[in-house]
């Protein structure tokens, strides 16, 4: 009895960090709550370019290629995000915020969404926008996950580095 309790604890904590598993944090991944698993096994050349892009820094290429994901694909939060990802890279905040947004329109519990949402927010030095995505993956990681953990970083790092400011 005791050992099929134990087996079963230990199931439903495998298939419940599973969605962890391949979610990009820091370095522009999907992080769809466990949809850029599908997206990344997809075989769309254009996905597979662009995420490609993104692990070379070439935000142009990525644009280009989730672009053409979403003219084939306007649904797919993840090419949404990865565009978001690009754009913030360049400086272009509004379309940076522009792109998130629609990303967690298709997808509200898109959490690699939520994080570069907030670091963007960040970005413009709006930081209780950025702790109100914070709220949202909080929420959304039920085991403590690489978005929360890599937005919760960076809101110190902005507060420790602004209160230095401030100091002086």
């Amino acid at each position: 009895m005791r050992k099929s309790i134990i087996a079963a604890a230990a199931v439903c904590f495998i298939f419940a960090s599973l969605p962890a598993l391949g979610a990009g944090g820091g370095g522009g991944g999907a992080g769809g709550g466990g949809s850029e698993t599908a997206q990344a096994l997809t075989n769309d050349p254009d996905f597979n370019q662009g995420v490609a892009a993104v692990e070379a820094k070439n935000w142009s290429k990525v644009i280009a290629r989730m672009g053409s994901v979403v003219a084939r694909d306007p649904k797919n939060a993840d090419a949404w995000n990865y565009m978001g990802y690009a754009y913030r890279q360049m400086g272009e905040m509004d379309k940076s915020f522009k792109h998130y947004e629609t990303a967690l329109q298709l997808n509200p519990k898109h959490r690699g969404a939520h994080e570069y949402l907030g670091e963007a927010y960040l970005q413009v030095g709006k930081l209780s926008q950025a702790e109100e995505q914070l709220k949202f993956l909080d929420k959304l990681c039920f085991l403590p996950c690489e978005e929360y953990s890599d937005l919760n970083e960076q809101i110190a790092k902005y507060k420790r580095e602004h209160q230095a400011t401030a100091s002086r």
